[in-house]
């Protein structure tokens, strides 16, 4: 299945279209936000779907999530906030409990260096959600403010024993199922 979303170009068999060039940034629908929101409830739907199952993850799928930590809401163990001062991700796979759902983010338990710890993640702070076992992807905007990312470790709770493999978790530009929606904003 390949699932691919640009919002930088018009439908070629559409009278509908959406042009968010630099010339028409001046709209006082904020359609960049809108699309956000909408795509970043798939997140909620994908994962309250998985909570309402008891937390059996379907075949082979799995996600890997990655969020802002200094996101307003983010709630995780000081240690982690510390060695993740800028961006995480988590992998919902083997090894996670506790899923709870709710309108505006979610709960999880995992694993990190053998020492549980819940996380909970608002929606908003969510830059990335991918389904790795059916090349499906959504890469979006941070929700904070203006910081520079920082290199961080990979993510420990991956693999059916709670290792990382170290790759890479979203590419945006290898013919992935990606939806990347970056509008650009007038500064």
């Amino acid at each position: 299945m390949t699932v691919a979303l640009r919002l930088d170009q018009r439908p070629r068999d559409s009278h509908l279209a959406c042009d968010m060039s630099q010339d028409n940034l001046d709209s006082l629908i904020p359609y960049d936000e809108i699309v956000q929101e909408a795509l970043r409830a798939v997140v909620g739907r994908v994962l309250g779907e998985v909570e309402a199952s008891g937390g059996m993850l379907p075949g082979a799928h799995h996600f890997y999530i990655t969020f802002k930590t200094t996101a307003p809401g983010v709630q995780l163990r000081t240690d982690l906030r510390e060695r993740f001062p800028d961006e995480m991700t988590i992998v919902l796979q083997n090894k996670f409990w506790g899923l709870k759902v709710g309108d505006t983010g979610f709960s999880v338990g995992l694993s990190f260096n053998q020492r549980p710890a819940e996380l909970i993640i608002p929606f908003a702070a969510i830059t990335a959600f991918v389904d790795p076992a059916v090349d499906f992807g959504l890469q979006f905007q941070a929700a904070t403010t203006d910081v520079e990312p920082t290199d961080h470790d990979d993510p420990e709770n991956d693999g059916p024993n709670g290792g990382g493999d170290g790759g890479p978790v979203v590419k945006a530009d290898d013919g992935s199922n990606v939806v990347s929606v970056d509008f650009g904003r007038k500064k």
